[in-house]
């Protein structure tokens, strides 16, 4: 880069000069290697805990699957045995036994993964249609009060009311989980993308490309979907511990993925330290690096 001192001493006739005039150069389009994506990239690795964190959280999904594989146990086939009740850590039983003497290793790691495939579920499927419902809810005005309405009457009752119901009168699954929070949830997620289309449908290029005849589908999907991919994946990112969270509590009530209440087995837990311990652990990393 030139410095004021190389300038200094110098005649005008030597700063200056005429440059010869050239078409192919004049008509020389300029271009930019900009890329959104590229950007988002680097601006995620300049935070090195976010980054750890990620690589956490892949591992212990990879994990989930892996530890089922290499363990000396298969959950669908552990025996009840009472007499192996309690048993601590060990070789055999390397999470050690529960309180019908079952091997804890295989339960730990099956409850892990079947958690965080319904929070993936839940949490893409959720984005998916509350995606579109929320770009069609701010962009066509006369929808704003169905879909308003809609929200505050599904919102003003507690998430757990439906799902205790449609535990009971459906029944309980691991899809029919995933549906029912989905089904629940989406218009979280379009009351924040509906909010963020206000601000972007009447800007100068979407007016321009409504009169010169554009589809509404490209508008919306060309020129305001790009600006919400943020708050797309926040809601994505908060969604998966809510799920987790959630889940959890049906189990607490009986209603959960398990078919048992976990309220039931807290007598348990004063005499059983280890066991409360390695299941606070790996819920505390999981729900730890996708909060951080």
């Amino acid at each position: 880069m030139a410095k004021a001192s190389d300038f200094e001493g110098k005649k005008q006739d030597e700063l200056f000069y005429f440059v010869d005039y050239s078409p192919e150069e004049a008509e020389r389009v300029g271009y930019s290697n900009y890329s959104y994506w590229g950007s988002v990239v680097q601006n995620f690795l300049k935070h090195k805990m976010a980054v750890v964190c990620l690589f956490l959280f892949l591992f212990l999904v990879i994990f989930s699957f892996v530890a089922l594989a290499v363990g000396k146990y298969d959950y669908q086939t552990l025996i009840t045995d009472s007499s192996k009740a309690f048993i601590a850590p060990n070789s055999e039983y390397w999470f050690g036994t529960d309180n019908l003497g079952r091997d804890y290793w295989c339960q730990v790691w099956y409850a892990t993964q079947v958690s965080i495939r319904l929070a993936l579920v839940v949490a893409v499927g959720e984005s998916i249609v509350g995606v579109i419902f929320g770009l069609i809810w701010g962009y066509v005005r006369s929808l704003d009060r169905f879909f308003t309405e809609l929200y505050n009457l599904i919102d003003n009752v507690p998430y757990i009311i439906y799902m205790t119901l449609i535990a009971l009168m459906v029944g309980q699954s691991f899809w029919i989980m995933a549906i029912s929070m989905i089904a629940i949830n989406w218009l979280s997620m379009a009351r924040r993308v509906r909010n963020m289309v206000f601000m972007f449908r009447d800007r100068e290029y979407n007016l321009a490309s409504r009169c010169l005849g554009t589809p509404l589908w490209r508008v919306l999907t060309k020129n305001i979907l790009p600006y919400l991919v943020s708050v797309i994946i926040l809601r994505m990112a908060l969604s998966i511990p809510a799920t987790i969270n959630l889940e959890s509590t049906l189990s607490y009530l009986g209603i959960g993925l398990a078919g048992v209440e976990i309220k039931d087995h807290i007598k348990y837990c004063f005499g059983w330290q280890w066991g409360v311990s390695i299941v606070c652990l790996v819920a505390g990393l999981i729900l730890g690096v996708i909060h951080f």
